[in-house]
């Protein structure tokens, strides 16, 4: 056994903390395919407008996120859901906190990418992706006055332009064509609204019966 004076076993402990530590930032694990499945079931609902889900939602995957400290997917739903508890409330002071919170977690996730998130974590979804989507989705939804949807859209651009979407599941690219065009839509790029929707029904995406009917609405 090796003994160290009383200074330095004080560093070495230190170091070795140190190390242990960085260690676990940089080893992000996977929730369970079962936990992450359940949580995202609730965040798709209250995403889809049930305000009953966003606490569920969000208590799941602020658990998930608090077991996996090192996990920015975790993180980001967890930051989008507090986001939406904005809606579940009448009092302005606690929509604006709710708002902050959620957004300051959410710049934490985007932060705590590296390349190495650029490999699936969650479902066989690239991190990057993940999380710039849920960031793009949050930032495009705040009020106008919070100053995040610019940074938004460049977030979901980056994100319909990333070789990673090739590596992702179809269903989750095809959400993001989805909302890609949507973006587009409203800000009167039709064409470019039109090959999103397309790229959908092309690759046989479960959200092309959507798709389809969208190219229906615009046909000359």
């Amino acid at each position: 056994m090796i003994f160290f004076p009383h200074r330095a076993r004080s560093a070495a402990a230190q170091a070795l903390a140190l190390i242990a530590a960085l260690a676990l930032v940089g080893a992000a694990q996977a929730a369970s395919d079962a936990a992450f499945q359940s949580a995202f079931d609730h965040f798709a609902k209250a995403s889809a407008g049930q305000t009953d889900e966003v606490e569920p939602a969000t208590a799941a995957f602020e658990a998930l996120a608090k077991a996996e400290p090192a996990n920015p997917v975790l993180l980001a739903y967890a930051g989008a859901g507090t986001a939406m508890k904005s809606a579940t409330t009448i009092i302005p002071m606690r929509k604006l906190a709710f708002a902050d919170d959620g957004l300051a977690m959410i710049d934490k996730a985007l932060a705590m990418l590296t390349p190495a998130s650029d490999t699936p974590l969650q479902h066989g979804t690239p991190a990057t992706l993940e999380v710039k989507y849920v960031a793009a989705n949050t930032f495009l939804a705040v009020p106008g006055f919070m100053n995040r949807g610019a940074r938004g859209a460049r977030l979901l651009n980056e994100v319909v332009t990333s070789p990673l979407l090739a590596q992702a599941p179809v269903g989750f690219a095809g959400g993001v064509w989805m909302r890609a065009a949507a973006l587009a839509e409203k800000d009167k790029r039709t064409d470019d609204a039109r090959r999103f929707w397309r790229e959908v029904v092309e690759r046989r995406a479960p959200q092309a019966e959507a798709a389809q009917a969208k190219l229906r609405e615009l046909a000359p």
